[in-house]
């Protein structure tokens, strides 16, 4: 047979076609992606983490605003500062917002974003004196304080081991049976997978193809590739002696079936046919040509249509990943005379102007109430700024909590103690004060928030979180 309409570049086959979209899926993930496993009632919910890769400078995030607190942050931030007329109000607080975050001003008003401060990963409840006094920091402290790709780990996967191969993402889907594996808009986070998944990982564009190569459903209304469509699905019903190629064909059908079910949904784009005008508003100001300006806006875009879609994506319980990176600002994270603006401001603007978009497309849609975002990173920022307009590795981080179930009005966790060298900061010798802050909350307490809003049960908490049990009665934040 050498039609030359058939013949194709096999890297080119391998790599967009049932087998690449395998690879996409998840080969742990697949059986059970279309399979009977148990479903919720009515009452959908779904969780949005968006990672902050580099370690995000919490510190010009969420700012106090009484006088007392604002002027020992000015006076160690000094050309850092943001200054306090700009911050963006949080209603019932005193603290307030990069003027970056402008875009979150709905969700604030609304009394629907909370600040968790001082957050990080620990093992057990942790004084300065016991860190001080740890000779070895197994089953004391978690693993390589500081490092970037060890503290991903540790946010990820909900542990003090950043060896540990699952996220607790993935450990929740499977503890709560969700129909689906965590949906990531942006590759294979540790955070989504667990023992026996991986995530689903959809393109992050609008308008991008989720499929096979020529499999789509415009695709095969010509005539030989619907024939050879058949073709292939006949040769993947077929019983094969082994029960490896059993498995390998399951995990094709699969990923034939899945395409089938989320490639239009995947497809459609701002304006174009199927799309949603209450999530096209939101987005509005991001908007540019029919096309979302910034990467994250995209991923958000996404994933709105996915929740809106539900019915199509299946499962009333659902977690999606997105992310952003360049968070660590060594150098230049400001300008100098003008501590607003600089490369954090930008990062920043992106994430208030995304996050922004997609609270206002589930206020609009009526699902603000069914779905929580938040924030991860890798760790907090040096309160006291380097020679280079910039900020360096810390540990404690304060986050933000988006969604119509959220309590605002307060911040939650415990608010560090400003004072260098203080019962916070991890130095004692007067080179080693940097504002690098000891956790007062964990990473434990603050997914066990979230997972219990989400259905999850106490037994269920201690399973996807082993280190829970560590801090007693105090397991939850109490923000949704």
């Amino acid at each position: 047979m050498n039609d030359p309409k058939i013949l194709m570049n096999r890297r080119r086959w391998l790599a967009r076609s049932g087998l690449g979209l395998a690879g996409a899926l998840g080969a742990g993930t697949l059986g059970n992606l279309l399979g009977a496993r148990p479903a919720y009632a009515a009452d959908y919910k779904a969780l949005l983490c968006i990672f902050l890769y580099g370690g995000n400078d919490g510190l010009n995030t969420v700012v106090p605003t009484d006088a007392a607190r604002y002027n020992q942050y000015a006076a160690v931030r000094g050309k850092l500062a943001i200054p306090s007329s700009r911050l963006v109000p949080l209603a019932g607080m005193t603290y307030g917002l990069h003027p970056a975050l402008a875009g979150l001003q709905a969700a604030a008003d609304d009394g629907h974003i909370a600040p968790v401060f001082n957050v990080g990963p620990l093992i057990k409840p942790l004084t300065k004196a016991e860190f001080r006094a740890a000779s070895s920091s197994v089953g004391v402290l978690p693993d390589s304080l500081y490092s970037h790709s060890d503290q991903q780990y540790l946010w990820e996967n909900g542990t003090g081991d950043s060896l540990e191969p699952t996220g607790w993402g993935g450990r929740a889907s499977d503890a709560l049976a969700t129909v689906n594996p965590v949906i990531s808009l942006s590759g294979t986070p540790r955070f989504g997978i667990s023992r026996t998944h991986t995530p689903l990982v959809l393109p992050n564009t609008p308008g991008d193809t989720f499929g096979a190569y020529e499999m789509q459903p415009e695709d095969l209304k010509v005539a030989w590739k619907a024939e050879r469509k058949a073709a292939i699905d006949a040769m993947y019903q077929q019983q094969q002696e082994l029960a490896l190629a059993n498995a390998y064909t399951a995990i094709q059908r699969d990923a034939f079936s899945v395409s089938d079910r989320l490639s239009g949904l995947v497809k459609i784009v701002p304006g174009g046919a199927g799309a949603t005008a209450a999530i096209d508003t939101a987005f509005a100001p991001l908007i540019s040509g029919g096309k979302i300006g910034t990467g994250l806006g995209r991923q958000l875009y996404q994933i709105a249509k996915l929740v809106s879609g539900n019915a199509t994506v299946q499962g009333n319980r659902q977690i999606f990943f997105a992310q952003m990176s360049a968070f660590d600002t060594h150098g230049n994270q400001a300008v100098d005379g003008s501590p607003a603006d600089g490369q954090h401001a930008q990062l920043l603007k992106e994430l208030g102007d995304a996050l922004g978009a997609f609270y206002r497309a589930m206020k609009a849609l009526g699902l603000g109430e069914s779905v929580t975002a938040f924030t991860q990173s890798d760790f907090g920022r040096t309160f006291v700024p380097n020679n280079s307009m910039g900020t360096d590795h810390a540990w404690g981080n304060h986050h933000l909590v988006v969604g119509g179930a959220v309590k605002g009005g307060r911040g939650y966790g415990s608010y560090p103690d400003l004072t260098l060298g203080g019962p916070n900061d991890v130095g004692v010798d007067t080179w080693e004060q940097q504002g690098r802050w000891i956790p007062t909350s964990s990473v434990d307490q603050y997914a066990a928030t979230m997972l219990g809003w989400f259905g999850a049960s106490d037994a269920q908490l201690r399973t996807v979180l082993p280190n829970l049990a560590n801090f007693g009665s105090a397991t939850k934040l109490g923000f949704v």
